[in-house]
């Protein structure tokens, strides 16, 4: 309730604030001239709704009803021009030369996708067919028109992209792989913020992001961009624009609500609703406010194979195999060999499903002001906060229930044709979160503790000779899920951060961020030159949960410095790009990420675009990577930052008696250091030759990118057929990865001392953060195919392949967790206007099986073929669109990685108005 009340206080105080903008901009209002008029299609004769009428160069504007139709009161005096736009079509500007003057425009839409403007790639406006690296792009027509139950489910049908279901509010976007849940090779940007956990540094999707409503444009930059946008932008970026107040005015809602399937859910309803409100007072000021909310049922985690062996499928009630650990199942990591006889047993555990409540809840909040000084678009001066509390599952090492997850971004932006300056901070708190993990140990261990079990279930096996005797004996008086005594040790344990007794998720880190861009384009008319710069600063505070900040929070930073040189030649068909930038982080010795690319258009229309490109990236370490102290059940994770080796030091751990008679001692504790400069390998250990593990710190990985493409229109009969080509080749350096170490409770690794407690199992297995020697490379291809049909019906098509190489001999203990399949296929089908008001659109996807690879579990996710469809129909009247959609209409339930629930069918039904 406290984050809840939070998050409510804080609306309510910006609402407060816009309506007291509105109020004194409202009476500043005054009109002198009156446009009416009616935008067409120029191909269809249709109206076109939604249409964009402005001042030219001014910000004074509105939009086109259901019929086309429109009224435009400004200030100005004819003569002016007036700017006529829409996405997909093209621009068309008007002379205004009297008062009360009445206009019809038709617009002519684009030849193909590849004449829609993108900024992503350069930094400046230019055509999708002439940008000089590969991007995908989806806009608000898109957005209409997906058959995805969101926008961001939509991106899925995008090629390269892949999208990794964590649960059903939170997806991760994957592009080239090399990814888990937790992304942190792709950079997600929301109106030019960051919307990272700063905690754990990767994109939480759109749990904290947009409201459909407010969607502009969604870019995607696949593959390296760091030269651009400095580090994380290693593997690809993703931008989302939303509308800007003075160019979209008025009040949208949307209503969707339906159902989600899942043969372990069974069937649960979901609603999303949301609402967008937008007025430009004048020329000078304009606000927007908008509001969400997400309710649904998360997808029930009912793996419960045996992650010991041979990952066999007994369930939690067979014990035929004593060393049970089912995937989700937890508390029964905790095991023991008994000897003799008796083996390795584990402790009963709980299943997921009775420690996660799977209420899925996302509600955001937006809210911005706009000022432009002198009523133009020289200058803009923007307020923009971004609000959100929600409830998910998020998979790392464990399974955590993200509850009452708290996130807010606020951010001071001036911005010109030619620059901008923003700054802004990101302020998190993990709310209720809990892992499920230690939830289901400790509860365990509030009722009897391990030696208890364990010497119980011993004493009556060697009484009866039956593990299932043994198992009831040693059972007696476990808390039941569902009973009064289970809840309440359930609630203490997380509502306990300690994770020694508890499981609660304690972070409340920030990070502040300031970037700048100029662009000389103005001043400078042989070329377009471009500078730039960035800084940022993480505040860590997880009072010792996570991070080892048990004496208060940890704080670090990193900058960077970027300059951009772009010149056509040969009548502007040849475009020259070369890139530059220089980051230092406070723990690594700086970077320079060059990125150089040439584009040429060819054909009598310049239909036909060539393009090659090289360059770098690169990746920091992660504030995990360099500051995590955690017992994490499996191992303990130590980040290997400089000042963090001596800060992580191990709850005492009890020795064996042979330990006890060697140290005179009946416990120990490991420092961090130990896991870096005093343990065995893993591998080794394992392959029944110890020797000593060579673990350097964690630095800065690398990537150099090569990648050429084409992009086409080809005339085919009567329409176009346009093609999207690219080709890529990286080759990486330093690829941070974790490697498992053994670290023994005494002696030093190379004596007998060491050697004698490996010996005993007085060891512990550490996780460390370092870089792998293997040599790895990735490459692939995508291709995308677009036209027309049948007179009219839109046909898409598109192949991603996807594929990466390295030399596992020469780092056995490296997974490189490239989690992407190697083949993926795509279809898009659709009508836009089957018949008056009414369209239609399918999706259709199908991927090979492949290797998934994470902390989690290692196992190999099969193929599958998804197909989603949507029928629409607009009423114009009422300036509605209902729509009428399901994801995964053949019901055949799939998963994005092991140990999450299995996606199941999604239907929908929703009633947008105005917009």
């Amino acid at each position: 309730m406290r984050l809840v009340n939070k998050l409510f206080y804080t609306i309510i105080m910006m609402n407060r604030l816009l309506l007291v903008a509105f109020a004194l901009c409202s009476s500043l209002m005054f009109s002198q001239t009156t446009i009416t008029g009616t935008v067409n299609d120029a191909t269809l004769g249709g109206p076109l709704p939604g249409a964009n009428i402005k001042v030219s160069r001014k910000a004074v504007g509105t939009t086109t009803d259901f019929d086309g139709k429109f009224t435009l009161t400004v200030t100005d005096t004819p003569p002016f021009t007036i700017e006529v736009s829409l996405i997909g079509y093209q621009t068309k500007s008007v002379e205004i030369t009297q008062n009360n003057q009445n206009v019809e425009v038709s617009l002519s839409e684009n030849d193909t996708a590849l004449d829609e403007v993108v900024v992503s790639a350069s930094r400046t406006p230019e055509r999708i067919m002439e940008s000089p690296v590969t991007v995908e792009r989806m806009d608000v027509r898109e957005i209409r028109n997906t058959s995805s139950p969101s926008f961001y489910d939509g991106l899925e049908n995008l090629k390269g992209v892949d999208i990794n279901a964590n649960s059903l509010t939170f997806k991760s976007v994957n592009t080239r792989g090399f990814a888990t849940f937790a992304n942190t090779r792709f950079l997600q940007l929301v109106d030019g913020m960051d919307n990272s956990s700063p905690a754990l540094n990767f994109a939480i999707g759109n749990l904290l992001g947009l409201s459909e409503l407010d969607v502009q444009s969604v870019e995607l930059l696949p593959g390296a961009s760091s030269a651009l946008y400095g580090a994380n932008a290693f593997n690809g970026i993703m931008f989302m624009t939303s509308k800007n107040p003075f160019d979209h005015q008025g009040i949208s809602t949307v209503v969707k609500t339906g159902i989600t399937s899942q043969e372990a859910a069974g069937d649960n309803a979901f609603y999303d609703v949301g609402i967008r409100m937008a007025h430009a007072f004048d020329d000078k000021f304009a606000a927007k406010a908008t509001f969400s909310l997400l309710q649904g049922t998360e997808w029930y985690a009912t793996d419960y194979r045996n992650t010991n062996g041979d990952l066999g499928t007994h369930v939690p009630g067979d014990r035929s195999n004593n060393d049970y650990d089912g995937l989700n199942v937890y508390g029964d990591e905790v095991s023991t060999n008994l000897g003799g006889a008796i083996g390795t047993v584990s402790r009963t555990g709980y299943n997921e499903v009775d420690l996660m409540n799977y209420d899925a809840r996302s509600v955001k909040f937006g809210g911005a002001l706009h000022y432009r000084p002198w009523g133009n678009d020289r200058l803009e001066l923007i307020y923009d906060t971004k609000i959100g509390v929600g409830n998910t599952i998020y998979q790392g090492t464990n399974r955590y229930s993200i509850k009452n997850f708290f996130m807010q971004q606020h951010k001071i932006e001036a911005r010109g044709k030619n620059f901008f300056v923003r700054g802004y901070v990101t302020d998190e708190d993990a709310g209720d979160s809990y892992d499920t993990r230690f939830a289901a140990i400790n509860v365990n261990r509030k009722w009897k503790s391990d030696t208890d079990w364990f010497t119980q279930y011993a004493g009556a096996y060697l009484m009866t000779g039956s593990h299932a005797e043994a198992r009831r004996v040693a059972d007696t008086g476990r808390l039941l899920p569902g009973t009064p005594g289970f809840q309440a040790a359930f609630d203490e344990v997380v509502a306990d951060g300690d994770l020694s007794t508890g499981a609660k998720f304690i972070d409340n880190t920030k990070l502040y961020h300031v970037d700048a861009n100029l662009n000389l384009r103005d001043y400078i008319d042989w070329a377009e030159v471009q500078f730039g710069g960035s800084y940022r600063q993480y505040v860590l505070n997880s009072q010792g949960t996570i991070f080892t900040d048990f004496d208060g929070p940890i704080d670090y930073d990193e900058y960077g410095v970027y300059s951009q040189i772009q010149k056509k030649l040969m009548d502007d068909r040849l475009k020259l790009t070369g890139s530059i930038r220089y980051d230092k982080a406070q723990n690594f010795d700086g970077n320079f990420s060059p990125r150089i690319s040439v584009a040429y258009a060819a054909g009598e229309t310049r239909d036909h675009n060539f393009r090659a490109s090289f360059q770098t990236g690169f990746r920091n370490p992660t504030t995990q990577d360099q500051y995590i102290g955690l017992n994490a059940g499996r191992a303990f994770l130590v980040g290997s930052a400089p000042d963090n080796l001596d800060r992580y030091v191990t709850t005492p751990i009890n020795l064996s008696t042979p330990g006890q008679a060697l140290t005179g001692d009946t416990q120990r504790s490991i420092v961090g250091r130990s896991a870096y400069e005093n343990a065995f390998s893993l591998a080794s250990v394992l392959a029944g030759a110890p020797t000593k593990a060579v673990v350097d710190l964690v630095k800065p990985e690398k990537v150099t990118a090569y990648e050429v493409g084409y992009r086409g229109v080809i005339p085919v009969s009567d329409q176009k057929l346009s093609i999207d080509l690219s080709v890529y080749y990286n080759q990486y350096e330093d690829f941070i990865a974790n490697e498992n170490v053994m670290v023994p409770l005494y002696g030093t690794v190379g004596n007998a001392d060491a050697l004698l407690a490996l010996a005993n199992g007085d060891t512990r297995v550490f996780s460390t953060y370092t870089n792998s020697a293997a040599d790895i490379s990735s490459y692939g291809a995508t291709i995308g195919l677009n036209t027309k049909v049948f007179n009219g019906f839109n046909l898409g098509v598109n192949y991603t392949y996807a594929k990466f190489d390295f030399d596992q001999a020469s780092d056995p203990d490296f997974e490189a967790g490239f989690n992407t399949p190697e083949h993926k296929v795509k279809l898009q089908f659709g009508k836009t206007n089957l018949f008056e008001n009414f369209g239609f659109n399918v999706n259709a996807r199908w991927q090979d099986e492949y290797l998934w690879e994470s902390t989690f579990l290692d196992a190999v996710i099969d193929s599958r073929t998804v197909i989603d469809a949507q029928v629409n129909y607009r009423v114009p009247k009422w300036k509605s669109v209902f729509k009428l959609g399901g994801a995964n209409l053949t019901g055949q339930e799939y998963l994005s990685a092991p140990g999450v629930g299995a996606i199941g069918s999604q239907y929908f039904i929703s009633w947008t108005i105005n917009n």
